[in-house]
């Protein structure tokens, strides 16, 4: 039951899906990834918090807002260590073929990749299988980057 619910509400939130923009990076309507969250807090602080308007990188097509300036220096010495895997994009709707908006608070940081979903409930699903979902979603992102080079 509450598989169909997710997946119901999954397929409701197609209205937030997007197709892949230049820069393959989610951001929100303020233009930041992960809606402004500090990337590096995820993996040194296992916790989504916010970031700064003072400590701001603008790094792989994206402004990316941190707490502190050392979490800013840490991400511009290193983006690909703290990046969002699937472009920030939902985790969970990447394995199933979808591009689908984040919330930076439904997060998990496993086998050091930082991966973003629609909302906690959906993470909770995404967590039951995640082995499965992420070799679907590599599949998946790496799919929708080809058919984006040839368009």
């Amino acid at each position: 039951m509450m598989r169909l619910f997710l997946l119901v509400t999954l397929m409701l939130s197609i209205s937030a899906c997007t197709s892949l923009g230049g820069d393959d990076w989610y951001v929100n309507e303020q233009g930041f990834g992960a809606s402004g969250y500090d990337l590096v807090s995820y993996q040194t602080e296992q916790q989504a918090v916010e970031g700064k308007d003072e400590f701001v990188v603008n790094i792989a097509n994206a402004v990316w807002r941190f707490s502190s300036a050392e979490h800013a220096k840490l991400f511009s010495q290193n983006p690909k260590q703290y990046l969002p895997q699937y472009g920030g994009y939902c985790a969970y709707a990447m394995a199933q073929g979808f591009v689908v908006s984040s919330d930076p608070k439904a997060f998990t940081w496993y086998k050091d990749k930082l991966y973003l979903n629609y909302s906690v409930g959906v993470r909770e699903t995404w967590l039951q299988d995640k082995e499965g979902y992420i070799k679907a979603a590599n599949d998946n992102w790496q799919e929708k980057l080809q058919a984006q080079k040839m368009e």
